[in-house]
């Protein structure tokens, strides 16, 4: 990929980040070590001044990368990957992410992603608006979070959907099971969600830098030490149940990044599922709904609290 000039404005709610970390977000093909050796080379100006990787954004900073040497590209290959198919036409597929699955390439996950997986399936017939490392991506989950996922098969429905995202108007409901039990059958998370300053690979409630996060709650079952909790999502911040469980000291099961770094079961990551996803149909215009099984560890874990 041959990035020539490129130019981003920093927003009111990105001040204070570090320019290497804020452009390490918004290039995740290229580590921050080789953002560091463009810098060095003022390669990388802010405002047209040369800096230092440990510059701190301020809001309307302008940020200008003028380079012609990206690391080398990297071809992404569609792989013969199972997917369990919800839903199809030539607009849309809604998959049933299972766990483990990674949903595009980054660093250290170049293949064996969902994306791998859709390029087989669809072929060319994926929306590019996202670039070549996420084409058909509208959306995403985490890794071990399983459930109901949107890929758009074209640019046209990709912003139609987008759109709905924008403004908070798609249907995500959620199920999962966390520690303790919350003191209310119901309830609202209204906590913005950033980087946690101390740790760029975590998320956390930051109420300066964060960006607005709402979450709503509804307990569907208590047993002795866990609830089983449904989530409906007001807005789609990166790990957003995870980090809003924890802030209220009730953090997911098994998530050993936000949660207790042992957990009584076998487990691969947080007990969460995206069970239902609702949205205006790019073509039809009618109001559409799918809702994805719970995997067979949700269920047996579940039987197994009950007793």
């Amino acid at each position: 990929m041959d990035y020539g000039y490129k130019v981003f404005i920093a927003s009111e709610n990105e001040a204070g980040n570090r320019i290497d970390r804020y452009l390490s977000s918004k290039l995740e093909e290229v580590s921050r070590s080789h953002l560091q050796k463009l810098m060095e080379r003022g390669e990388i100006r802010v405002n047209n001044h040369e800096i230092k990787a440990n510059y701190r954004l301020r809001a309307g900073d302008e940020i200008i990368l003028t380079t012609n040497t990206a690391p080398a590209r990297v071809d992404i290959v569609p792989q013969d990957i199972p997917l369990e198919i919800i839903y199809e036409d030539d607009d849309l597929l809604i998959i049933n992410k299972p766990k483990g699955m990674v949903v595009h390439p980054a660093a250290g996950h170049w293949d064996g992603t969902l994306v791998n997986a859709i390029m087989y399936h669809c072929g060319d017939r994926l929306s590019g608006i996202n670039g070549e490392l996420r084409p058909g991506i509208v959306h995403r989950i985490d890794k071990d979070t399983t459930g109901s996922l949107v890929v758009c098969k074209n640019d046209r429905s990709h912003i139609f959907i987008a759109d709905q995202i924008a403004v908070h108007s798609i249907r995500r409901s959620y199920e999962g099971i966390v520690h303790g039990k919350l003191g209310q059958q119901n309830g609202t998370v209204d906590a913005p969600i950033g980087r946690d300053p101390g740790n760029r690979k975590r998320m956390a409630v930051e109420k300066i830098h964060g960006k607005p996060a709402v979450t709503h709650y509804t307990v569907l079952e208590e047993f002795n030490q866990y609830s089983y909790v449904r989530f409906d999502l007001e807005t789609g911040r990166t790990h957003q149940i995870r980090v809003h469980m924890a802030y209220l000291g009730h953090p997911l099961l098994g998530d050993e990044v936000y949660g207790p770094k042992k957990c009584p079961f076998k487990l691969q990551g947080q007990t969460l599922h995206a069970k239902v996803i609702g949205l205006v149909h790019p073509t039809t215009n009618e109001y559409m709904e799918w809702e994805a099984p719970l995997p067979e560890y949700f269920t047996r874990l579940l039987k197994n609290l009950r007793v």
